[in-house]
Order: structure tokens, then sequence, then C-alpha cells
């Protein structure tokens, strides 16, 4: 049979269990879960792998599901790739009102087309005319948020990371896979067209800073006190004059909050908090920018005579996306959508975990529309329930077929095309890297 009539087949299948596919994404929807803790989300994924009789995994990185469609003939391993987490959104309408958690991002759609996906391939019945074998992944903690959770979690040893396609790779559940696609939602907010493709997103890492003063009365006595605020304040305007040192090119972007100004008003701050991103284009430029943001820092602790703690702790690595799989993408949403139909939008400053995989092998991380409303926000849902579920588990499942069927061939091309950026034990040691706390005393520098 032709890819084409394999795609057929492979739409059909999934076309007939439409109102299934949706009621995936919309039962997720309600009941959103936190970074690796995607416990009822997970048991729905096996239970949909159960019923359509794959063989799977669970469990993995805590929370992950994979499991496997294995071709008739020996070829290329392609993963497909759905996100089990939400994010933090305690006014949203659809939100978990005990966590806070809440599908702003549009993870429930991507696990309904992964689902949609597996289960138009497995009806369709088609695994004896692939050459290689299709992986089902659906992984926990995308969304970088509760970082202190996470960090014990690896001071626990229970993970060595904080997102969930980094602890996967750590724990060898790509160690079989060659290539990795997943589909993003967007909406018109976003996109103009129905679906588009960027070359590369940032990468990043995270620091939390503490710096530690001397409690005052800060009427009656305040030059008693050494003032964390204001060392924390004088951090902040460092940092932003490094800001015309950072090279255009390298799309840095630092974003510091405070997160605890003090205790009281008439109490000098003796504890204030900050957290903040480093990210950059290139992973040389998040550690250069990572670095004068230290710079600046300790020298707010030397300015006020305090002392600061500062925790790094890996990020995202850079997204890469394979130009291979993005015309392969193209030419299958253009088939649901119509021509010119698939966009290019420039480099992200944004981030996702689908960069540190696509640094080993090909990925492709690409936009469908089908939301409403702006990512990360209270109105942000599926809107087009057909867009946002069903065509993206059709343009998975056949991007796959096109990858294996026959011999493979357009599998084996991407995979000559493509030059990894480093091995798995070279990026492993460069995340391990990143981990550092330092203790630096500003009151006893000269």
């Amino acid at each position: 049979m032709t890819a084409a009539s394999l795609k057929e087949r492979v739409c059909a299948a999934i076309d007939r269990r439409r109102d299934e596919i949706i009621g995936i994404g919309e039962s997720i929807m309600d009941a959103p879960e936190l970074g690796f803790k995607e416990t009822k989300t997970a048991a729905r994924v096996s239970g949909v792998f159960e019923q359509v009789q794959l063989p799977y995994e669970s469990g993995l990185a805590l929370t992950g599901v994979k499991a496997v469609l294995r071709g008739a003939k020996p070829g290329p391993t392609v993963a497909l790739m759905g996100e089990l987490d939400a994010l933090m959104l305690p006014d949203h309408p659809r939100c978990d009102v005990e966590t806070g958690a809440a599908h702003a991002c549009g993870h429930n759609a991507q696990i309904a087309g992964l689902m949609g996906a597996a289960i138009g391939l497995v009806d369709a019945g088609i695994e004896d005319q692939l050459a290689g074998n299709v992986v089902f992944m659906a992984v926990p903690a995308e969304e970088y948020v509760e970082i202190d959770y996470r960090l014990n979690l690896v001071r626990e040893q229970r993970t060595s990371f904080l997102c969930g396609k980094q602890e996967l790779i750590q724990l060898g559940h790509f160690d079989d896979v060659d290539m990795a696609v997943m589909i993003h939602s967007s909406s018109p907010e976003f996109l103009s067209g129905a679906a588009g493709v960027g070359v590369s997103s940032n990468g990043f890492c995270a620091k939390t800073i503490r710096f530690i003063g001397k409690a005052a009365h800060a009427g009656g006595g305040p030059e008693k006190g050494i003032n964390a605020l204001n060392a924390a304040t004088l951090a902040l305007s460092g940092i932003h004059a490094q800001r015309e040192t950072f090279r255009d090119q390298d799309c840095v972007r630092v974003h510091p909050i405070i997160t605890k100004g003090g205790d009281l008003v008439n109490i000098v701050p003796a504890e204030v908090k900050m957290e903040t991103y480093v990210r950059a284009k290139r992973p040389d430029a998040i550690l250069d920018a990572a670095h004068k943001v230290d710079r600046a820092v300790r020298g707010a602790a030397v300015a006020l005579g305090c002392q600061v703690e500062i925790e790094t702790v890996p990020g995202n690595l850079p997204l890469r996306n394979d130009a291979g799989l993005a015309a392969l993408f193209r030419e299958n949403a253009e088939n649901l959508f119509g021509e010119n139909s698939v966009e290019e939008y420039p480099h992200s400053g944004g981030s996702t975990d689908a960069g540190d995989l696509s640094q080993l092998m090909p990925v492709l991380h690409p936009m469908m529309t089908g939301a409403s409303g702006v990512v990360h926000s209270r109105d942000w849902h599926i809107a087009n329930h057909d867009h946002g579920y069903v065509n993206p588990a059709k343009t998975l499942a056949m991007m796959a077929v096109d990858l294996l069927a026959g011999d493979a061939a357009i599998a084996q091309s991407v995979l000559k095309e493509h030059s990894p950026a480093m091995r798995k034990d070279e990026y492993l040691a460069r995340q391990n890297q990143v981990f550092q706390s330092e203790m630096f005393d500003g009151s006893e520098a000269s």
C-alpha cells in the first residue's frame, strides 16, 4: 500500500473515534495536575493503551507512560509525544480549586492528540506496512513550576532534574528513540494561520536568590540594621545595567521578580528573596548571561554589606526544530487545513524541554491552532475541538506513516541530514554542571 492510502485509513479510523478523542481532551482539561504529580492523567493514558492493547510502561520519571507499536520490518523508531502536566493559574474557570492547577497551555490537547494518533494507527491495522516502531510517550513536568518542590525531589534522589524530558533522557527512556515529534496548541492571538513552525526557541537556567541582612527598628534605629531589600533593589539595577552587554543575536531574556520583600513594614528587611530565569538562544550565551547576573547580585551584597545565597538549577536547552521534520509537518498539516495554511514564525524567546531532546536527535515542536485566548491566561481553552484535538492526532499519525512506510526512506533521510549538537553524556554533564549553590558574604569583601 502507498503511504497516501495508509494515511487515509488512519485518518478514517481517527474520525470514527472522534468523540472519544475529544472526550479525552475535555476530561483532562477538567482534571489538571501539576508536574510529577499527574497520576490521574497518567492513569487515563494507561487506560487507552490497555483498550487498544498496546504494550506500555508506566511510572517513568514518576508519572510518564510509554507505549510501542512495532512495525513488521526493522527500521528507525519515531516517538510521538504529549505532555501530561498543567500550570498554576488559580483564577482559571476550569482550574483545580485545591491546587490552583489549570490547563492554560494546551497540554490536555497534546495528550488527546497523542491518544488519538495511537488509536488511529492501531485501529487501522497498518503495522505490517511499517519499517520501524512508533513510540507513544506521555511526558511529565514540562512546565517549570513549583521549583522548591522539584528541588526536594532531586535532594531526595527521586529525580535528577526538574523537567520530565530531562529526567527521561537521564533514565534512558529515549535511548531507543531516533527522532521525536509533538504538536503544541496555539490560538489566533499568536498564529495567523492554522499551524506554524519556528526554527528555534530559547533555553534557560533558573536562579533563586536570598539576601540576608539584619533586622532593626525601621524608624527608631535603621542604622543598626542591614537592609536586604535595598540590596535586592540594587541587584535589579545591576542586572538591568548588563542588558547592553547581551548580544542581540543571542536573544537574552532576564526577568527577575522579588518573591519576598520583608516581614513587617516597621522592621528593616532582613530576608528578601528573588527568582529569575536567564534565557538565551545558545547554551553558551545562557551561561554568560548567568555569570553577569551573579556578578550583579554579589556586587549588591558588597554595597550593602549583607550576605546573599544564589542557587542555580538547569532549565531547558534551546530548541532546534529539524528542517526535514518541519517540511513533513507542513505537507501533512496543509492536507488538512489547505495550501499556505502553515506559517513560519521567528525564533521564540520562550522555552520548552523539547529543546533538551532536540540537542540529541531530530525533534519537531510546531504549533497548531484550535485554542482561544492568550496562552497562560484565564481565558485559554480549546475552542475548536476538531482543530485542537482531532487534527493534531491525524497529523502526528500521518507523519509517523510517512516516516516509516515502505522501507522508512523518509525517516532514514531525516537521520542522514541531521547533525546532533551533543551526545547524551555531554548533555548530562553540561546540565549537571549548572546545579550550583553559593553563599557570598558581601561584608567580608575588601
